[in-house]
């Protein structure tokens, strides 16, 4: 199934937990002076105008992103996450995708492998990425993002950042996060791998976490963001969680600060909440 369309998302609740996170391991990474690789499964477009036709359909920005930007006296975490939307993106009207944040922040001796298998999502890739992926920094390939993860491993910097963000229309999405995590961490153990997940009422949505927790009991990290309770006929998406094997050290720290107040920011009732577990040796 290709129907799934990201552009109708941008910018909202999820995108802000997810982009967050991502933003502050690649900063993390940066402080080393030794390259890395990203590779993103599920590239999406890259970049999303939120004047679209699919952005404004259902304006879930205005929910996120567009809430995020009103508020004030939020942590430096947060507050510096806003200031660097600003600096890369100088359009208000549009908004990142992960591979644009990626290529933002990473450096000319790092790596862009971008997956997308969607035909209208690859062209928009394309063309959004073509800069930034000119020469040897970066590759954009229109193919199953999974099967594209496992032949890049290991990266010969053995050093990498993995976003694994499928859309979960179908279940087989939650089956196949778990069996290509296991094929990975085969070639790559050391790999940081950050999984993105809806908070569904579905059994496999809730089961998800626990079932990634196995595949590194001793160094994972995993933040929800729920901003509305669920719904009473099991229908929707009432938060998005980001689950991250081998985490920076100092995620879990920059979370606790920054969860609070995306909750506060974001909340749509008063069954929003926030989970933070980790376990870091």
């Amino acid at each position: 199934m290709l129907s799934y369309r990201h552009a109708f998302h941008a910018g909202n609740h999820a995108d802000v937990l997810k982009h967050l996170t991502l933003s502050l391991v690649l900063e993390y990474f940066n402080r080393k002076d030794k390259p890395y690789w990203y590779i993103d499964t599920h590239s999406g477009a890259g970049l999303y105008d939120l004047r679209s036709r699919e952005a404004q359909k259902v304006g879930e920005f205005k929910q996120g992103i567009g809430r995020l930007k009103n508020m004030q006296n939020l942590p430096e975490t947060v507050s510096s996450f806003l200031s660097l939307i600003d600096r890369i993106l100088p359009d208000k009207q549009l908004y990142c995708g992960s591979p644009w944040l990626a290529q933002a922040l990473t450096r000319p001796s790092d790596k862009l492998r971008l997956f997308e298998l969607h035909p209208a999502d690859f062209q928009y890739l394309q063309h959004n990425m073509r800069e930034a992926c000119l020469g040897r920094k970066g590759q954009i390939r229109q193919e199953d993002g999974y099967h594209g993860l496992i032949s890049l491993l290991p990266p010969a910097s053995r050093r990498a950042v993995i976003l694994i963000d499928p859309p979960y229309e179908e279940k087989q999405d939650y089956t196949r996060v778990i069996h290509t995590l296991k094929e990975a961490q085969k070639r790559f153990a050391s790999g940081c791998y950050l999984v993105w997940y809806p908070c569904l009422s579905r059994e496999e949505s809730r089961r998800l976490p626990e079932q990634l927790k196995k595949l590194s009991p001793d160094q994972y990290l995993n933040a929800e963001l729920h901003v509305h309770t669920p719904r009473a006929d099991g229908f929707g998406m009432h938060g998005s969680g980001i689950f991250v094997i081998n985490p920076p050290y100092l995620l879990a720290e920059q979370l606790q600060s920054a969860l609070p107040a995306l909750q506060t920011a974001l909340a749509q009732d008063e069954g929003a909440k926030t989970v933070l577990d980790f376990q870091i040796k």
